[in-house]
């Protein structure tokens, strides 16, 4: 039988965690959670359904996420957010992978998105593949924002949708847009990239008609809509975002001129 650690990052989820946790009930042989810093229930329900629990203060997504797997017990890793939940077909889809030889090092699921009271079926957000599922000595995360574990090889599928719930309101959504467009700036301008003003120009139209057009977010309504222009205001916001970066580097870069 192929054990699975269940591991999860936290900040004050305590309304999120009894979902996630709940569906995993059955799957994972064990639960880890790396927390950092919550002030809220989140601690308590955690160790309430047997989690290990870890509190580092936050570095970057990809460091939390691999202090979780490193922290695991079992070779295979289940990683989850606390605003996911497994659906009855997932959890089917695992408990026969779970008794069978692995085919493969890593496996990708869809995730399906619970969006303004409906979900979500079109545009770039379904099926969103995300790779949830892997062998830690195969595959890890890199730093920064990559919300995948890396991997270079075949990757594997399973059936059934990873169930999201991530923003339950437009204004959560404007929020998050504005908070991770920071974040994504900030990553690119550590990486080294300098481009930005053709990109803040061409990217954005372009993210808004591969969702709305390409994606058919037209199928969905008024939520396909609203979907394609935040992602098209995100792609915006990330090199509005870099080029002030930029632009503070060379103010910099003039004032120590001689």
């Amino acid at each position: 039988m192929n054990r699975l650690s269940a591991c999860l990052i936290t900040l004050n989820e305590e309304h999120n965690l009894p979902r996630v946790l709940n569906s995993i009930q059955g799957i994972a042989e064990e639960i880890v959670v790396v927390d950092c810093g919550s002030d809220d229930h989140t601690l308590d329900i955690a160790r309430e359904y047997g989690a290990k629990v870890l509190t580092h203060p936050w570095s970057n997504f990809g460091a939390q996420k691999n202090r979780a797997a490193a922290a695991a017990s079992n070779d295979w890793i289940l990683s989850l957010d606390a605003d996911e939940e497994l659906s009855a077909e997932l959890r089917e889809a695992l408990l026969r992978w779970k008794w069978k030889e692995p085919e493969f090092a890593v496996y990708e699921v869809a995730r399906r998105t619970w969006y303004l009271g409906a979900w979500v079926w079109h545009t770039r957000w379904y099926p969103d593949y995300q790779r949830k599922l892997y062998r830690r000595d195969k595959a890890k995360f890199e730093p920064l924002l990559h919300a995948t574990p890396r991997f270079e090889g075949p990757v594997g599928r399973l059936d059934g949708d990873l169930l999201h719930y991530a923003l339950p309101s437009v204004e959560e959504h404007i929020a998050k847009v504005e908070s991770y467009t920071t974040r994504i700036a900030q990553d690119m301008y550590a990486e080294g990239r300098r481009g930005w003003r053709a990109a803040m120009w061409l990217a954005a139209p372009w993210s808004w008609f591969q969702n709305y057009v390409l994606y058919l977010g037209f199928l969905d309504g008024y939520r396909g809509w609203l979907i394609s222009r935040m992602a098209a205001r995100g792609t915006w916001l990330k090199f509005k975002k870099l080029g002030k970066l930029v632009e503070t580097e060379r103010r910099a870069r003039r004032v120590r001129a001689p």
